[in-house]
């Protein structure tokens, strides 16, 4: 991959593209099936896995933990890997370790979980926002059924002791995150408790049904110890977008059609209908769809979204900063925000603040395939999920 500046202008596009686009593996998907070979019976190989810095944080954890883990190149896609799991069948190897998970919310979660089948003391913190991310409920189930956690104010970094789980039942905490969730639901068969659900404030079921769906691939008797990752979806809609946009051709390798991903449905909210749920409807494709209401025919209204406040970075407050910047007109709300249609000549070129938050970088990079003068600050970020995007959006101009 090639090396990124501090700031890269997106050109638009001189025709309506026509090519088809690889997109790497789901970070959703890849992270939970990477603890979950962790937690199966022998080796266990991934096809298809992600290979960016969430995912890489993950591996590196799993490592550090005690479990063989070995990564081989992609033949297709140079930011996917084929990865082997030696699974300890619910053992955790190491007694004592500190990870480290950087600003991956996904594997904070469910690395916290996982350690608390162990026996001994596990210390995970990450950089500065995540540290600031919400834990507290994830923390309490966790210390419900015997794991003692020590932190400040119900974040990390925190201090895990544990000698077994009682087998109980823990109330699945959906308010903050359905991270937390899954993360139960992820080392529910090992830790012998049994999740009660709670439906209050829930957040993104779509991932909850995607964790079930793994869960039971994983843990069926006829289950081959092969598992194939499905094409990032959230990824794949910023080409579906500049398809939609330029009224090009882009569809997307190995895309069936069918996903566990709730952004597979994404091609549906195209045009932008005038309100969209977070909750119910679209996961983080909800930051491409308002990209895309800037040329629709109607306002789009994103709702049930305030969790968007709580990620790498305040997205509401970031989408309305930034969209407002390039001459759009949007409205910022406490769980969401409204995007206006732009009216001809409105919008113009601006410098892109993504507040070091890869979905930023890519989606207003979208809008610089219409709008000249786009330029993208640390374009780098994108590495967290898609680190060859950039290269990917120019295989548009080919």
């Amino acid at each position: 991959m090639k090396p990124l500046p501090d700031i890269l202008e997106i050109q638009p596009l001189a025709k309506p593209p026509n090519c088809t686009i690889t997109v790497p593996g789901s970070k959703s998907i890849t992270n939970r099936a990477l603890i979950l070979a962790a937690l199966s019976d022998g080796k266990c190989t991934l096809h298809g896995a992600l290979w960016a810095d969430d995912t890489q944080v993950m591996v590196d954890s799993l490592q550090k933990l005690g479990f063989e883990v070995t990564v081989e190149p992609d033949p297709v896609e140079e930011c996917n890997r084929t990865i082997t799991v030696v699974g300890r069948g619910g053992e955790i190897p190491a007694k004592n370790a500190v990870l480290n998970v950087g600003n991956a919310g996904t594997a904070a979660r469910f690395l916290t979980a996982l350690v608390c089948l162990g026996h001994g003391e596990y210390a995970i913190r990450g950089d500065k926002r995540m540290h600031e991310r919400p834990m507290k409920d994830l923390f309490e189930a966790l210390d419900s059924v015997g794991a003692k956690i020590k932190s400040a104010e119900g974040r990390l970094p925190a201090t895990i002791h544990v000698n077994g789980l009682r087998k109980t039942n823990i109330a699945i905490p959906l308010a903050d995150s359905t991270q937390f969730a899954s993360a139960l639901m992820l080392i529910q068969k090992q830790g012998g408790f049994r999740l009660s659900p709670s439906n209050a404030g829930v957040q993104d079921p779509g991932y909850i049904t995607m964790t079930a769906a793994m869960c039971g691939a994983f843990w069926s008797p006829s289950f081959r110890h092969h598992y194939a990752i499905e094409p990032d979806m959230s990824s794949s809609s910023y080409f579906t977008a500049a398809q939609w946009l330029t009224g090009g051709l882009i569809p997307i390798a190995r895309w069936t059609g069918h996903s566990l991903q709730v952004d597979g449905r994404f091609p549906q909210f195209l045009p932008p209908p005038p309100r969209v749920s977070r909750t119910r409807d679209l996961g983080d494709s909800v930051m491409t769809l308002a990209i895309c209401a800037v040329f629709g025919n109607q306002s789009l209204r994103i709702v049930d979204a305030a969790r968007m406040r709580l990620q790498e970075t305040d997205r509401i407050k970031a989408m309305v900063t930034e969209l407002s910047g390039v001459g759009a007109k949007a409205e910022e709300h406490e769980n969401g925000f409204t995007v206006w249609p732009a009216e001809a000549g409105q919008l113009h070129g601006a410098d892109i603040e993504t507040y070091n938050d890869h979905r930023m970088a890519m989606c207003f990079s979208v809008l610089g395939l219409k709008v000249p003068g786009i330029r993208i600050k640390n374009p780098g970020c994108v590495s967290k999920t898609f680190p060859n995007f950039f290269e990917k959006l120019e295989q548009l101009r080919q």
